[in-house]
């Protein structure tokens, strides 16, 4: 049971690469790290995922007391689709969240949408007993990446409140040239962009990071589409200037896909 203090009596900050739903099912070294790490956090009051597979326009979290599980990947094993992972939602921070967030806009879904797998994929290895309250925030695709970190910071205040906010997605993340080999080795390319990656979220230096588009052709190559990269400056942006920064997990599936993770605090 996590239980760990927190010497700021602030919640950390994650990053989870979250890759590929198979995931769900296996025991692998990055399955093993999200219970290592779930070990030492302080026990949140609520977990809110900042979700790369939900996409909207304008940003919108989920308001429901029970939100629903989206299986929302298609051709993998039976196996996966018979995993229940049914939280509690967190309506009254939803609600407080929207009322308060006058920087950026913030609307309540009324209860549309629900826990998909960048969520409930990471958290049934991190917390399996489901008893902590799970919502979710969109990615807004009309904004470009500087203004998702301003929104970031606009969450500062839940940590405060022992809300645990993950941002769950990959920094290396191309579908289009993904080998489905478990053994695959890493593409040089993606090796290259990981690293890069990894150097500036180490420096916080969040104005490259959200230049990504011109940092070169293994970076581009990395990140054909930012739903899976956004997530990431959410988690960047929420760190206060010198708060440690741990990598949690580090190395690339399927040759394309980066799992590397953090914790801020």
């Amino acid at each position: 049971m996590p239980s760990a203090k927190s010497s700021s009596g602030r919640m950390p900050v994650l990053f989870i690469g979250h890759g590929s739903p198979m995931n769900i099912i296996q025991d692998n070294s990055y399955t093993r790290s999200l219970s290592a790490l779930a070990a030492t956090l302080p026990r949140p009051s609520s977990i809110l995922v900042v979700s790369a597979h939900w996409l909207t326009q304008g940003t919108w979290v989920t308001d429901a007391a029970k939100p629903r599980q989206i299986y929302d990947f298609y051709g993998f094993p039976d196996e996966l689709y018979a995993v229940r992972y049914e939280p509690a939602g967190a309506p009254d921070e939803a609600r407080r969240l929207s009322a308060e967030a006058t920087k950026a806009r913030v609307s309540l879904d009324e209860g549309q949408w629900g826990l998909d797998h960048a969520a409930w994929a990471v958290l049934c290895h991190m917390f399996p007993a489901a008893d902590v309250p799970v919502w979710e925030m969109s990615l807004d695709t009309t904004l470009p990446a500087a203004q998702h970190v301003e929104i970031a910071r606009s969450l500062a205040g839940l940590r405060e409140r022992g809300v645990l906010i993950i941002g769950s997605g990959n920094i290396v993340h191309n579908l289009r040239l993904i080998d489905f080999r478990d053994d695959a080795a890493p593409f040089p390319w993606a090796v290259e962009a990981d690293e890069w990656i990894r150097a500036r979220i180490a420096s916080r230096d969040l104005a490259a990071l959200a230049a990504y588009d011109s940092a070169g052709t293994s970076v581009r190559k990395a990140v054909p589409t930012n739903d899976h990269y956004l997530p990431m400056l959410y988690s960047l942006g929420l760190a206060d200037k010198g708060e440690l920064l741990t990598f949690t997990h580090e190395g690339i599936q399927n040759g394309s896909i980066s799992m590397r993770c953090f914790r801020i605090g």
